[in-house]
């Protein structure tokens, strides 16, 4: 199947929802993160708060990606989502919308690497990885994580990359799976 990176109303319709939508998300879920940090600081891994949640917090990046199959549509995803939170009255102001660029350009690498060529299970995970990674790094510079001993970061990351794998894999492959049974994405041929 040959794919198009043209944006037809229908995409930006169903983009502008998956924003809302993951926007409206994406700020409930920041007091579940309060909550969530301090019951894990009397044991020292406040910081898991974090980790823990990535998972949700990158899912429309993927899911744009996955399901649009165009070159930029995880970045533009992930970054709508970010600036509905934002508007929402996130707790993190503004600045969620430069860790939604972050974020979306971190799914959207692991459909690059495949050169927007494959949407399928690998280039998910692909994304996923990348995504695990990337925004790993930008926490390490932004939240303080390079501070952090060496076994703490391990268990932060692997914790991160499970919760990435669980939200933005595994629950965007079945989200898609969905869709495709509305036939919501086919293109219409004359």
């Amino acid at each position: 199947m040959k794919y198009s990176n043209a944006w037809h109303l229908r995409d930006i319709i169903l983009l502008t929802l998956i924003a809302i939508f993951f926007g409206v998300i994406y700020w409930v879920v920041g007091p579940v993160y309060n909550i969530l940090t301090v019951a894990l600081t009397p044991v020292g891994l406040g910081p898991a708060a974090n980790d823990i949640l990535m998972g949700v917090w990158v899912m429309a990046g993927p899911l744009a990606g996955y399901l649009f199959k165009k070159i930029g549509s995880a970045t533009l995803g992930e970054f709508l989502g970010a600036v509905v939170e934002m508007f929402l009255g996130g707790q993190w102001g503004a600045s969620t919308m430069i860790s939604g660029v972050v974020q979306g350009i971190a799914s959207e690498l692991g459909f690059a690497f495949t050169g927007y060529k494959r949407y399928d299970w690998f280039s998910l995970n692909l994304s996923v990885l990348t995504t695990t990674i990337v925004t790993f790094g930008w926490d390490m510079i932004r939240n303080g994580y390079a501070q952090y001993h060496v076994g703490l970061l391990i268990a932060l990351f692997v914790i991160r990359l499970v919760s990435t794998w669980i939200f933005a894999g595994v629950l965007v492959k079945a989200i898609v799976k969905l869709l495709d049974r509305t036939h919501l994405m086919e293109t219409r041929t004359r």
